[in-house]
């Protein structure tokens, strides 16, 4: 189908007026800063399981998230590391949840460590996700995620989201067989916005790769996807047609494109230009603010599919770079894996 966004020429340059909201920086600095519900760090966890692969380790890892509530996930890593591993930390896709143990194995299999963090409340199949969200505002007026806690930033659902993957990046980078200088973030679609979001919040990132993000320039997605997630904000709207300010102004504290004016870190995104679930100006909108070293690579004939395998390729190629060189080292790279 033909785009009905931006031609290419218009998005590379990109930079529509996109307001900061007030006291932005703080209120994600008091998120991060609150401690446990229960005012006892915990920390992760990591059960190893035996998926029948003998040539990658799998952890079934859990992470004191927002609240100090479990965050799950899947820790991959190559049998016989002798090292400190570089490691990429992956945010999952919108209604996606960690899957089964044996599934996303291509990070290990090229040497990393990979950590696939579950997404709360997300997960719509029995292997799906293993993340409850129980806060206040986990139910939304309109079904989906995307209005869930809409009405303030502090119930927001995507404060609960982000809180947890930066635990997820904390926790990799105390990891003993994890190089803390060598992590690097991704995601597709809602884990490119995350992994947005993350590079913002998180310092000294090795790198971030944000596949066709989503949650980038809301107000301008909202108006013009004409398929979902977006429509669920515009289908809240039209039964709270007094609501419009308010929730434009709590989505614009879990824009990405805000977080990417905050980011130093390396990025490699994609943008599709056919895209019609993340409408590829939103992307360049993330894009054209993000502050440090980036490249992007576009899929002019696709959708919301961007580049797939072709871009994993890309990745590969892009992380390898990075982690080119020793690791920068532990006390002791031989240090037994937690049980």
């Amino acid at each position: 189908m033909p785009s009905a966004d931006l031609p290419l020429t218009e998005c590379r340059t990109y930079r529509p007026a996109l307001p900061l909201p007030d006291g932005f920086d703080d209120f994600w600095s008091a998120t991060l800063n609150e401690a446990p519900h229960d005012g006892v760090p915990v920390k992760p966890r990591y059960r190893r399981v035996d998926c029948g692969l003998t040539q990658v380790r799998t952890y079934d890892v859990s992470v004191p998230g927002y609240g100090g509530r479990p965050v799950h996930g899947w820790l991959h890593m190559p049998a016989g590391a002798t090292e400190p591993l570089g490691c990429v930390v992956e945010f999952l896709g919108y209604g996606r949840g960690r899957g089964l143990a044996h599934e996303q194995l291509m990070w290990a299999c090229a040497g990393y460590a990979h950590l696939v963090m579950d997404t709360r409340g997300q997960g719509w199949s029995a292997a799906g996700g293993a993340t409850t969200d129980t806060d206040p505002g986990a139910a939304g007026t309109v079904p989906g995620f995307l209005t869930r806690g809409i009405e303030s930033p502090e119930t927001y659902y995507y404060r609960r989201v982000f809180t947890d993957a930066v635990r997820c990046v904390e926790a990799v980078r105390d990891h003993p067989e994890i190089d803390p200088a060598r992590v690097v973030v991704t995601g597709v679609s809602q884990g490119g916005g995350i992994a947005l979001a993350v590079s913002g919040l998180v310092e000294g990132l090795a790198g971030v790769m944000p596949d066709v993000p989503f949650l980038c320039n809301i107000p301008r997605a909202v108006r013009i996807a004409g398929v979902p997630p977006y429509t669920e904000v515009a289908a809240y709207l039209r039964l709270h047609r007094d609501r419009t300010a308010p929730v434009f102004r709590t989505l614009a504290y879990f824009d990405a494109a805000h977080h990417a004016t905050r980011a130093t870190a390396p990025a490699l995104f994609s943008v599709a230009m056919m895209d019609e679930i993340c409408p590829p100006s939103t992307c360049f909108t993330a894009y054209n603010r993000y502050a440090g070293p980036k490249d992007v690579h576009v899929y002019e004939f696709n959708g919301h599919e961007g580049g797939a395998e072709h871009h994993r390729a890309q990745q590969l190629v892009w992380v390898r770079s990075l982690f080119a060189g020793p690791p920068t080292g532990r006390a002791d790279p031989r240090t037994p894996s937690p049980p």
